[in-house]
């Protein structure tokens, strides 16, 4: 690290301690040359994210997005919010980890159904409704058919409360 005061590239670190909540790192330095003392801080870089729309359009990754398709989906279902922050945070970690700078809203919307098919297959269908834009009960009805067809493959299925079975 070059010294701030007189450009000498050899200094040393003298202290190191984490701050804000272990997001960034402060180091106390010191310049070999002139002696003198400064501060740095090291965090990690983030790469903004950004969405390339059906229609080309791009725009800046927003997680609250998922979250609120996904809690719509979920409305009337016995799903804990604590699982919709889990699936929110699996699907953000997998886009960051592609350390991609564009990504296509088709690859996020798949990344939610198949997390969705996962934990409530009612919520799944509201989902891939609105996604894949059905059209009529044809589309719904072969959608449900894939859901029924794969039957006992571990799948969690989301126990329906006594008195609660009916359609809501």
């Amino acid at each position: 690290m070059r010294c701030p005061f007189c450009g000498d590239e050899d200094t040393r670190v003298i202290d190191s301690r984490p701050t804000d909540e272990g997001q960034a790192i402060r180091r106390r330095r010191e310049c070999e040359s002139c002696g003198k003392r400064f501060t740095t801080y090291e965090k990690v870089e983030e790469i903004t994210l950004m969405v390339v729309k059906k229609d080309g359009s791009r725009e800046v990754f927003d997680r609250n997005k998922i979250m609120n398709g996904i809690i719509r989906a979920c409305q009337k279902r016995p799903v804990p919010m604590a699982d919709i922050e889990k699936i929110v945070n699996e699907i953000e970690r997998a886009l960051n980890n592609m350390m991609e700078k564009e990504m296509e809203s088709s690859l996020i919307g798949e990344y939610v159904m198949e997390h969705l098919k996962e934990l409530d297959d009612v919520a799944f269908v509201r989902f891939a409704s609105v996604y894949r834009q059905f059209t009529d009960a044809e589309s719904f009805r072969e959608e449900i058919d894939k859901i029924l067809g794969k039957g006992g493959n571990g799948k969690k299925k989301t126990p329906t409360k006594p008195g609660k079975g009916k359609a809501q």
